[in-house]
């Protein structure tokens, strides 16, 4: 396993600062979480995490680890914790450089919070009761739901208007919260013309990157991967060993016939699609270009070759993960501290300013 030099505070500072140029507009800066309700599976690495990696190069890249959003339904503070760096060590371990980058937890920032109370006495009650995730998550008795899960996604769109990201690598199940920021981002511009709002926030951009951004299930490919699935073979896990994998996979919910030679023809075969959609994406190729190769075969070949794939992209993470967990938590903690600093550096210039425009003093 490869050593991973320490960062300090001292290496961090010694970084280009931010808070001069703060309120300059900028074209590509990207904000995207991920909440620390532990368990963290396959589909949060294909459907964000590895998208975000994949940004490093072409974008300003501020990743959050959203512990905010996580106690909207109750968590055990050890855990909450616990899982914080858990989502840490994943960035870091996937390839998100903390130097080049920046990685903090989401209660470290108080403007967060402050914004979103500001953008909540901006955004409409049928806007929010719009809200197609809300009923999933209430369920049935609402009435018992908290009030911050209700208000979620005023908090996620004041986490990306305080830094005025201009883009957000989203799940298809996120458009819908990111169109709620961009109304919430014009009304306030509209709402606060004449005080400086004009154009003061932009309307961010949704990214959806590649395939397999919608990760289903392994034992039921119309439902989405969960960590809440009662059967643990339902989910590949960040801390599931190679064997683990291998087994899951063979298990995985399949059907009698071959795989087909098209795209078209996994259409009805919501099994077959979600392991091509698997493979295509950990092996960053189409469908198609997968059933040029698999179509004809029967899931015994193709399952082996999956299950090899996975364990090849997925062990190094899953790796160094556990090294840092378990022998570098203060490396891991060391990362945040310096990324909420980072963080503030933008978010607080941009805070103020709208104190002025709401008329706050």
């Amino acid at each position: 396993m490869r050593t991973r030099r320490r960062i300090t505070h001292a290496r961090f500072s010694a970084m280009p600062k931010v808070t001069d140029f703060a309120m300059d507009q900028p074209t590509n800066r990207v904000f995207s979480g991920v909440q620390p309700t532990g368990n963290l599976h396959l589909g949060n690495y294909l459907g964000a995490i590895r998208n975000f990696v994949g940004l490093q190069d072409t974008h300003e890249c501020i990743y959050c680890v959203v512990d905010m959003h996580a106690i909207t339904v109750w968590q055990d503070p050890r855990e909450l914790a616990a899982n914080t760096r858990e989502v840490a060590a994943a960035y870091i371990a996937a390839g998100i450089d903390p130097k080049r980058h920046i990685i903090f937890n989401q209660s470290k920032v108080p403007a967060h919070a402050e914004l979103a109370w500001v953008l909540n006495c901006v955004a409409r009650i049928g806007w929010l009761n719009r809200m197609t995730q809300f009923k999933d998550k209430a369920g049935k008795d609402r009435e018992k739901a908290s009030v911050g899960l209700y208000a979620y996604p005023v908090l996620m769109a004041a986490d990306i208007l305080v830094y005025r990201a201009t883009h957000v690598p989203v799940g298809e199940d996120q458009k819908q919260h990111l169109e709620l920021a961009r109304d919430v981002a014009q009304k306030f511009n509209n709402d606060f013309a004449e005080t400086g709002g004009t154009d003061f926030f932009p309307l961010p951009e949704p990214l959806i990157m590649g395939p397999a951004t919608r990760v289903m299930s392994l034992r039921d490919g119309t439902k989405k991967m969960s960590k809440s699935d009662p059967s643990d073979y339902s989910r590949i896990t960040l801390k599931d060993t190679a064997d683990d994998i291998a087994l899951k996979i063979r298990k995985a919910q399949t059907d009698p016939e071959p795989l087909p030679e098209t795209e078209e023809g996994l259409a009805g075969r919501p099994g077959a699609d979600n392991l091509v959609g698997i493979y295509a994406a950990l092996s960053g190729r189409s469908k198609n270009d997968v059933l040029a190769e698999f179509g004809g075969k029967q899931f015994s070949v193709f399952k082996p070759a999956l299950a090899d794939l996975a364990v090849a992209k997925l062990s190094p993470i899953t790796g160094e993960m556990k090294r840092m967990l378990d022998q570098d938590r203060s490396y891991i903690d060391e990362v945040l501290a310096s990324g909420a600093e980072r963080a503030h550096a933008i978010a607080d210039p941009i805070y103020r300013r709208v104190r002025e425009i709401v008329g706050f003093i």
